[in-house]
């Protein structure tokens, strides 16, 4: 006898429905992606910014009467410049010092060019002429903390840095002749000395209140008895 087909139907199994990340939920609202994985410096906090909030601040906030430590001045940026008139006639001196750059920051420089022609200097509107980076957050405070460590006592007969190199708006510009004086920096393939500027943009409105806090994170300035 032939069996009857029964009302039992065998189904697979149904799969549990996958959200990509991303992807809209029932309500219509967009969920955000969440990262698998984050990078490991995170959570790492630079040594000078630890020491700015635990020392600098407080100690700003006594002197200068702050009511909060919101204001109490703070670094903004770090830009390395260096201007370059032999780029008109020599290509690769740019490329050389934008490895430079980039091994002294761990940041890719930009390349400034000019913004009009100077008939006198035979620059163009246009021409590349200098290398420019920009520091900020945590490699900005990175970068300083090895400036005051590690670089400057490198130099030469080193006399502390000038105390009168504000521009009245609590920003700090100071000159450094000699390139090699960073350790990234391999000697034996350095075409050539360069000097570059460094400038600290600071949200301090005077350049006393600039200069203290400065001073408390580690800038060795001058004696004022040296005339610098």
């Amino acid at each position: 006898m032939e069996e009857k087909p029964t009302n039992e139907t065998t189904a697979a199994p149904r799969r549990a429905a996958v959200r990509q990340p991303g992807s809209r939920g029932r309500s219509g609202t967009r969920r955000p992606a969440v990262a698998s994985e984050r990078p490991a410096s995170e959570g790492r906090v630079p040594r000078l910014l630890k020491r700015y909030r635990d020392e600098v601040v407080p100690t700003m906030l006594t002197e200068f009467g702050y009511r909060v430590p919101l204001q109490a001045p703070r670094l903004q940026k770090v830009v390395l410049n260096v201007g370059m008139g032999e780029a008109l006639t020599n290509s690769n001196a740019l490329d050389a010092v934008a490895r430079q750059f980039s091994a002294i920051t761990g940041q890719r420089p930009v390349i400034t060019k000019a913004r009009k022609s100077i008939a006198g200097f035979k620059i163009r509107d246009g021409m590349s002429i200098g290398v420019m980076v920009t520091l900020r957050s945590h490699r900005m405070y990175d970068f300083v903390d090895r400036l005051l460590n590690a670089v400057l006592p490198r130099i030469r007969d080193f006399r502390g840095v000038p105390r009168g190199s504000f521009d009245g708006r609590g920003n700090y510009s100071m000159g450094i002749r000699e390139q090699i004086i960073f350790p990234e920096i391999d000697y034996n393939q350095v075409d050539k000395i360069r000097g570059l500027q460094v400038t600290f943009v600071t949200s301090a409105s005077t350049n006393e209140e600039a200069f203290r806090m400065l001073e408390l994170m580690g800038m060795p300035f001058a004696r004022e008895d040296d005339g610098r």
